[in-house]
């Protein structure tokens, strides 16, 4: 029981999108997600914080404890999941040097994640909104 706990608090616990959310964008079926763990602690010591509200490892998404499953936040750690596939061993470095030599919000695979989920979101339809005829 003891150790059970102690490896969630390493890796957090699987977490199950609604089907509600998987139907509006299924491309976040292509990442694995994780709520808590000790990478959302880390992430945000390096940004000065508790916690971030995700971060990314190759497929798999880790959520703060606290964050909602918001289809902006699934989206943007989604597009890190596609810069991790395209260049698995170097992704990491990458990152690392892009926000030590621009800062966090002016990294440029974070303006790219903030693009693709803005993008992403524009490009679906509430489902409460007209359809376009």
């Amino acid at each position: 029981m003891a150790i059970a706990r102690a490896v969630q608090a390493l890796i957090g616990e699987p977490l199950a999108l609604p089907p509600a959310l998987l139907a509006r964008y299924p491309e976040l079926e292509a990442a694995r997600f994780r709520r808590g763990g000790l990478l959302v602690r880390i992430g945000g010591w390096c940004l000065g914080t508790r916690s971030v509200a995700g971060i990314t490892l190759w497929r798999t998404v880790w959520l703060a404890p606290e964050a909602a499953p918001a289809p902006r936040l699934l989206l943007h750690e989604l597009r890190h999941v596609h810069q991790f596939g395209a260049r698995p061993l170097l992704f990491p470095l990458l990152y690392v040097w892009e926000s030590l030599r621009r800062g966090y919000r002016a990294n440029r695979f974070e303006v790219d994640a903030e693009a693709f989920a803005r993008g992403r979101l524009a490009a679906v339809t509430p489902p409460d909104s007209p359809k376009p005829s």
